[in-house]
């Protein structure tokens, strides 16, 4: 079993930055992939980012790459989504998400899912 928290939404300007966290708990992290995906209003929860929680490999979606930084903190079992140059396309409810082995983009394959973090951003 893993636990999920997210913090650090909030409502930000555009061209603003945000830091979101999720806090994990659980036996064996070192075998999850971590991830963070986002659902807007009448959306599909779309892939953001991933990380492997053992060795850092890091994925994005083509659509914030070079924006959005994710990384783990090995100690705090801690996974962040940095965020730079925010759009209000960017507004969404971010979740935090985890699975055992590689990555996938597809939400079905994640079994842990934390409760979501808001992020909004105006124009």
């Amino acid at each position: 079993q893993v636990q999920l928290v997210e913090s650090g939404g909030g409502l930000v300007q555009a061209g603003d930055s945000l830091r979101l966290s999720c806090a994990a708990s659980g036996r064996a992290l070192s075998r999850y992939t971590m991830a963070w995906f986002r659902q807007a209003p009448g959306k599909e929860r779309e892939f953001v980012a991933a990380i492997t929680w053992y060795g850092g490999s890091t994925y994005y979606a083509d659509s914030n790459k070079g924006r959005f930084t994710i990384s783990r903190d090995y100690a705090q079992n801690t996974v962040y989504l940095q965020m730079n140059s925010l759009t209000p396309e960017d507004t969404a409810v971010y979740y935090c998400a985890a699975k055992s082995g590689p990555y996938y983009t597809s939400p079905s394959q994640y079994n842990y899912w934390g409760q979501g973090t808001q992020v909004t951003v105006s124009s």
